[in-house]
């Protein structure tokens, strides 16, 4: 085989395959990351995050919105790594959300034992 038919051979494939991958379909619609992250949400909402991570809630909220523009336009690839982001940040901000609810109940209770140390301290 000649040098010159053998780069001709390989040019052609390369264009073919380039061609099959540009008409290839998007993909699948990514209906399930989208109601994990819509669950995500709404979890996070429910541990008060709007309360407490009102910023991050919001990033994940405005992810998803733009995750559902882009199923529209059928580009899944890139909502589907949106979806992702917003499920992670809304998990996250609901973490946090229950951390600072954690903390707070702590403090509440060394106060009340703090006031009750007092209490028996005067009664004595």
């Amino acid at each position: 085989m000649k040098p010159h038919n053998h780069y001709a051979r390989t040019l052609i494939l390369l264009g073919l395959t380039a061609t099959l991958i540009g008409c290839a379909g998007p993909g699948p619609r990514p209906d399930s990351q989208l109601q994990w992250a819509d669950t995500s949400i709404q979890q996070a909402e429910a541990a008060d995050a709007r309360e407490f991570e009102p910023i991050l809630l919001n990033e994940a909220q405005n992810k998803l919105a733009d995750a559902r523009e882009l199923i529209d336009r059928e580009e899944y690839g890139r909502a589907e790594r949106l979806l992702e982001q917003a499920a992670v940040d809304a998990q996250l901000a609901g973490a946090r959300a229950e951390t600072e609810k954690a903390r707070r109940a702590v403090a509440e209770i060394n106060s009340s034992i703090e006031n009750l140390r007092k209490q028996m301290e005067m009664n004595q």
